[in-house]
């Protein structure tokens, strides 16, 4: 095949790790180094260096080996030697403090070119200088295939949306945030039609607990609990918060005559929407919004009402839930103050499906010894949190499970956060966090031993920290 030939394959080794991403996301891509820091603080190779890319990478040039005639084994040894270039110019790209995923000219080109053309030099029947004119036409092509993956993956989005994006987030942004064009989109959605609708909700009709599960569901109640710290600024002693998670209020009539009469009267400092307010993730969202307002119009809270997206929600939502007065922290952070003391809330988006959290970006202008709430859609970044100094991390999205077995507890969590962290209160370095049920029940409406709550919390200052009270 020649020049070409080996132009293509090399452009093949060192793409295929990034289509691997794009279509997988972050399964299976644990990081090389683990995490680990160099001697400079800056990462080894950084979190997009994975076991993944390089298996990835191995297994291309093996497929692509016989192809450019010269066997599967010497074409995975110009896939690895790829790896091992890509991996070099990784190292180097950090102690230089060059931006993450940044292209360069050049530098990102040259050992991921010259080192699997080196290994295959021997199999080839290329001459010097058409080994060279296949890495001079190597350059561009990989520069340009990094640059538009960069802009694809990187570029903001725009209408004062504060967050990095992936080009297959936008996709499902938009399928989330319009109704389906043809109906047939909605019976091929497997996890929320075939699956929830079709299979597991006519199991619990032919078991004859599918009433009873939804009666569950309206048996939802305000939750009393009491989190305790020392380092608790003393003019916020007593500060009540209610959350409001994972409502789902157009999935089950009279879910929200429900919330309303669990609510009204109520007084708090602070009122938190934790995400996920309509029942499906595609689809119409009026419906639910409506409700939304209704529910709101009956909650009194002195510092306001705040919220975040969750895995439901899609971008396209935010001004309707401002329009129903909550203030939409997207990655951002809000000072609340009483008198001279103060403690910060922090906000980011879904952590979940759509991942658009960005803590640095969320936490960049709290104080770093500020007593922090922070406010997340699921506990799935709660080491990020900590890291990041939070001290109270509230959240939801597990249901609790929603279907749970006694003392066994929930079959499902849908959560990557480990299973201590998927209802109630717990504990992580210091920082206190607490996993709402929920109010609302997505999915199949129904619920079993595990009972929609709205967590009415109350923050405390004392001498030697207890945690947490119920």
């Amino acid at each position: 095949m020649g020049v070409v030939g080996a132009v293509l394959f090399l452009v093949w080794i060192n793409f295929a790790p990034f289509l691997a991403r794009l279509a997988l996301g972050e399964r299976f891509g644990r990081p090389l180094d683990g995490g680990a820091t160099a001697w400079d603080g800056q990462p080894i190779l950084g979190p997009h260096k994975t076991w993944r890319g390089i298996a990835v990478g191995v297994a291309a040039g093996a497929l692509a080996g016989p192809l450019l005639g010269v066997g599967a084994a010497a074409g995975a040894a110009a896939g690895l030697a790829a790896m091992a270039g890509d991996l070099a110019t990784s190292f180097l790209k950090r102690r230089l403090k060059y931006p993450s995923g940044l292209p360069r000219a050049g530098l990102d080109q040259f050992l991921e070119g010259v080192l699997p053309l080196a290994v295959l030099y021997p199999s080839l029947e290329l001459g010097p200088w058409q080994a060279l004119l296949a890495l001079s036409l190597f350059f561009p092509l990989s520069f340009a295939g990094s640059a538009f993956w960069h802009y694809v993956l990187y570029r903001p989005s725009g209408g004062g949306y504060p967050r990095i994006v992936r080009a297959t987030t936008r996709l499902r942004e938009w399928r989330a945030c319009h109704a389906p064009l043809a109906r047939w989109q909605t019976w091929l959605n497997f996890e929320s039609y075939v699956y929830y609708r079709v299979v597991m909700a006519r199991v619990f009709r032919l078991l004859g607990w599918y009433e009873r599960g939804v009666a569950n569901v309206l048996a939802v109640r305000v939750r009393p609990v009491e989190l305790e710290f020392p380092d608790l600024p003393g003019a916020f002693e007593g500060y009540r918060v209610l959350l409001l998670t994972d409502l789902h209020l157009d999935g089950v009539p009279a879910l929200t005559e429900t919330l309303v009469e669990q609510v009204q009267g109520c007084e708090v400092d602070l009122c938190l929407v934790g995400g996920d307010v309509r029942m499906e993730m595609y689809g119409p969202m009026a419906p639910a919004l409506r409700h939304l307002r209704r529910l709101l119009g009956h909650v009194r809270a002195r510092d306001g009402v705040f919220g975040v997206l969750g895995n439901h929600d899609c971008i396209e939502m935010l001004p309707e839930f401002e329009a129903a007065g909550v203030t939409m922290l997207v990655n951002e952070a809000r000072e609340l103050r009483r008198g001279g003391d103060a403690v910060w809330l922090v906000g980011v988006d879904d952590p979940h499906y759509y991942r658009c959290h960005d803590l640095p970006l969320a936490f960049r202008k709290v104080p770093g010894n500020a007593f922090t709430l922070f406010l997340a859609h699921s506990p799935e970044v709660y080491r990020e949190a900590a890291g990041h100094g939070a001290r109270v991390y509230l959240c939801g999205h597990t249901h609790g499970g929603q279907i749970c077995l006694p003392r066994i507890g929930p079959l499902f969590t849908h959560s990557h956060a480990p299973r201590f962290t998927a209802a109630g209160p717990w504990e992580y370095r210091g920082m206190v966090g607490y996993t709402s049920r929920g109010a609302g029940a997505s999915g199949v409406p129904v619920r079993f031993h595990c009972p929609g709550e709205i967590p009415l919390i109350t923050l405390r200052r004392v001498s030697a920290p207890g945690a947490y009270k119920g």
